[in-house]
This record gives C-alpha cells, sequence and structure tokens, in this order.
C-alpha cells in the first residue's frame, strides 16, 4: 500500500473523529480507577496499513539495546535509515489537526507535539523485556515545556494478553495497577504527571511487541505547580530489593540534574538526516 504522510493523518483524524465522544468519555471515567486518564481507540489505521507498519519495523541489530535494572528493550529513532512509512506514521501523529482532536478528546489544552522525539520512536520488545513501574521526565530537553500526554500506537498482529509486554497504569504508591493490552492497532492515550505510574509488563512469548511512540508538551504545568523530575523508577510490589536501589539512582540522578540543568552526555533525540 503507497500512501503518504498527508493520506495517514487523513485517516487518523477521520478514526479519531468517529470515536472522540466514547474516547472523551472513557478518558474523563478512568481517573476514579487508578489514578492516571487513559484512553484508547481500536482499529486506529485499515488493517492492510497497520500491517505495513509493523512488516517496516527495523531489525534488532539496527537498533539501540536499553538494558539496566530499570528496563530491557530496543528503541531507535533513527528514521532516515529505515522504510519511510515508520517516519510517516510517527509524525503524523504530531500533526495539528491530529493535535487539535487529541485536544478535545482529553481536554489537555496548548499541546505542543515534539519534533525532536525526546523519548519518543520506535520500540521494540522480546522475550524477556520489560520497563519497571517509573514516571516519565517531566519535561523536553530544553525544559521550557511540560510532558502531557504518551500516545503509543501497538502494531504487532495477534498479540495475545497472555504474552505479556502490556501497559500498565499504577496508584500512587505502586501497589496496585490497571493492565492496558498492547492490541495490534490500537492507540492509547495515556496522561503524564508527576503521578502517571506505569509499566510494560514481561514479554512472555518468543516475539517481538512493536510500539510506535509520541509524546505531547505543553508550556503549562499539568498540576497548576512548577515541578521538575527525571525518570524516576520504582519496582513491582514483590520486587523489594529493587525498589530501594530504584529510590537512590532516583535521588542521584535529581541530584546530578539540579548541579547539570543540561544533563550529562548526548541528548538522544532524533535530526533530519539521523546525524
Amino acid at each position: 500500500m503507497k500512501i503518504s504522510k498527508n493520506e495517514i493523518v487523513e485517516l487518523i483524524v477521520a478514526r479519531l473523529q468517529t470515536e472522540k465522544a466514547r474516547a472523551a468519555d472513557m478518558f474523563a471515567a478512568s481517573a476514579g480507577k487508578v489514578g492516571v486518564r487513559h484512553c484508547y481507540i481500536e482499529n486506529m489505521l485499515p488493517e492492510a496499513l497497520a500491517m505495513e507498519i509493523y512488516h517496516a519495523f527495523p531489525k534488532l541489530e539496527q537498533m539501540r539495546l536499553m538494558s539496566s535494572f530499570r528496563e530491557k528493550k530496543f528503541t531507535s529513532k533513527h528514521f532516515d535509515q529505515f522504510n519511510p512509512i515508520l517516519k510517516d506514521i510517527t509524525f503524523a501523529m504530531q500533526d495539528v489537526a491530529v493535535v487539535s482532536i487529541i485536544e478535545e478528546i482529553t481536554g489537555i489544552t496548548q499541546q505542543i507535539p515534539d519534533p525532536t522525539l525526546y523519548a519518543g520512536g520506535l520500540s521494540m520488545m522480546g522475550e524477556g523485556h520489560f520497563l519497571n513501574p517509573h514516571i516519565d521526565n517531566s519535561h523536553e530537553a530544553t525544559r521550557q515545556f511540560y510532558r502531557t500526554l504518551n500516545l503509543l500506537f501497538y502494531v504487532t498482529p495477534d498479540w495475545e494478553l497472555g504474552n505479556g509486554g502490556n501497559l500498565e497504569l499504577w496508584e500512587p504508591s505502586v501497589r496496585k495497577n490497571e493492565t492496558i493490552h498492547s492490541k495490534f492497532n490500537r492507540l492509547v492515550l495515556m496522561e503524564t504527571t508527576p503521578s502517571s505510574w506505569h509499566s510494560v509488563s514481561p514479554v512472555q512469548v518468543d516475539r517481538l511487541r512493536c510500539c510506535v511512540s509520541n509524546y505531547y508538551f505543553s508550556p503549562v504545568s499539568p498540576t497548576g505547580e512548577q515541578y521538575f523530575n527525571v525518570t524516576s523508577f520504582s519496582a513491582r510490589p514483590e520486587q523489594t530489593a529493587r525498589r530501594a536501589l530504584a529510590w537512590a539512582d532516583n535521588k542521584l540522578r535529581q541530584g546530578v540534574r539540579a548541579l547539570v540543568p543540561g544533563g550529562v552526555g548526548p541528548k538522544d533525540v532524533y535530526k533530519a538526516g539521523g546525524k
């Protein structure tokens, strides 16, 4: 299926318009569960197009392995090295028309997409991969804008709930969670605040779970107050030692950012041309 980015935008806008009222109701009602507002839209794109996006995902050797006690997954934003459809679907989610409808669904205004894909891009998780409970970095790289929303588009066909690799939303003590199935062709919208704890359950099968990630930002604080935090991890309720390690690790990294506001090391952002 040969299709342009603008055509993908039109398809996304049409689907969001159809599902807008239902998604808005779900987003508003979800606040009473674990405290993280969210909703999802099924059959986001025509099935053939979603399959094409899945089959275009790069090989593992073309991606970066993130591996620590916090997480294990493959990521990349080197779109200029891959099939153009991956770049098109990613940046279609940042189109002004898409942002406008997402604002209507969530009620979160003044949202700004991030063309540098700070923390966004492609991710793949294989057997044994996971992402422990965490809250996202509160800002983009310049620290001018607050992170407000995660947009997660899952494209692995026939992905069963029992496969793991599912999004988990946690209440603030990180003791109780709600599981959101990483179902094929499903777009999940999840708010980002200092209490939006979330994770990805360990993958249980010898398959790759593929996701296209985007994040929106805003000059307005989601809480109405100023704050800043690095990506901060906890652990699953039974992982007592890992929770203690994560707490110390968070304190250390937060302290470093207080001393060096721009952070240390190179920024993992998208640059046209892949440089």
